[in-house]
């Protein structure tokens, strides 16, 4: 099964006092790449990526019209991905044991949803 782990930091959760073009310290981008090399042995990571600041991004909202764009930041949201592992492993379960383990800051949330597969949207006669 493929999964999504979904990084939310906490520097980018609605406080508006931290900087939106944060970037991590070097220290702690070494232990996440530790993080990903064990994770790697244990699942197939077919994607992983950190997301650049709030501040180069832009969104496009739909609507009534023509769809609205709003470049970053985006500090009115209170929730902001910071990155993304992309992964197949047997269970979500064995994912949630795994984003236990990562070297998270106080406040981060990681998310897991499975992705959907083709066989999910096979019409049935």
């Amino acid at each position: 099964m493929q999964f999504m782990m979904l990084m939310i930091p906490n520097v980018y959760r609605g406080n508006k006092k931290l900087d939106p073009g944060f970037v991590p310290d070097p220290k702690k981008l070494e232990e996440m790449a530790r993080f990903n090399e064990e994770l790697g042995k244990a699942v197939t990571i077919l994607s992983l990526n950190g997301l650049h600041p709030l501040n180069t991004g832009a969104r496009v909202s739909f609507g009534k019209g023509q769809p609205t764009v709003t470049d970053g930041p985006f500090i009115e949201t209170k929730e902001v991905l910071g990155g993304y592992w992309m992964v197949e492993a047997n269970s979500k379960e064995e994912l949630v044991k795994w984003a236990q383990r990562c070297p998270a800051d106080e406040g981060d949330v990681i998310e897991i949803r499975q992705i959907f597969d083709k066989a999910d949207f096979a019409i049935k006669k």
